[in-house]
């Protein structure tokens, strides 16, 4: 199924900066493609925070010792800070591909592919949403949607410090399932050429199918 009918995605980086800044420049872009404009990936870095979705409740998190925020995606709680790639791809979903599910699994397809691309065995967990390395989740997949235009996406931890999942329940998981590709290639990744494979590889899913 083909989720993008824009003649290509237009790649913006947001850069490193505080979550609401970042969420607001997204919210913008929700806008500016719900008028006509072309679909986007918006790639960024936010400063250490955690987000919590429609499916955990704030309040259970503010001891946490780091930023929370409620944010309008599905899911439960999740960290976005240094070292993590966040890619929020702003989709004008087109009457046949309406389907939510579809889209996450578009998702996971994605980032799947690209992480295979760079000689990585990621692969997908039947019970839970995300891209998966040997039972250990390295990238986490939540989308919200306004006026069917899909936002939000998905964060890899490339070389993010696991010691901040060990704060909460990321995802309602034990926090030992979480990881990164430093700890899974046994060296530090070149971010540039990681933010390339997985940049290429949701073009090629969300615009071709």
């Amino acid at each position: 199924m083909r989720f993008s009918r824009s003649a290509r995605l237009v790649v913006e980086d947001l850069g490193c900066a505080d979550y609401a800044v970042l969420e607001q420049r997204m919210f913008e872009v929700v806008e500016e493609v719900a008028g006509g404009a072309d679909d986007r990936l918006l790639v960024c870095e936010p400063n250490p925070v955690l987000t919590v979705g429609r499916g955990a409740r704030v309040a259970d998190y503010r001891s946490s010792g780091i930023p929370v925020f409620e944010v309008s995606r599905g899911g439960k709680t999740t960290f976005h800070g240094p070292g993590q790639m966040v890619v929020w791809p702003v989709i004008a979903l087109q009457e046949e591909a309406r389907d939510l599910h579809a889209y996450l699994h578009a998702l996971e397809e994605a980032l799947i592919h690209g992480l295979q691309s760079l000689g990585i065995a990621a692969g997908r967990d039947p019970r839970n949403t995300g891209a998966w390395i040997a039972k250990r989740k390295v990238a986490s997949i939540g989308v919200a949607v306004r006026r069917w235009v899909a936002y939000h996406g998905l964060a890899l931890n490339v070389s993010t410090d696991l010691d901040w999942f060990r704060r909460f329940d990321p995802c309602g998981l034990e926090p030992e399932l979480m990881t990164n590709l430093q700890v899974e290639m046994g060296a530090t990744p070149d971010p540039d050429e990681v933010q390339d494979a997985i940049l290429f590889a949701l073009d090629e899913v969300l615009r071709n199918g």
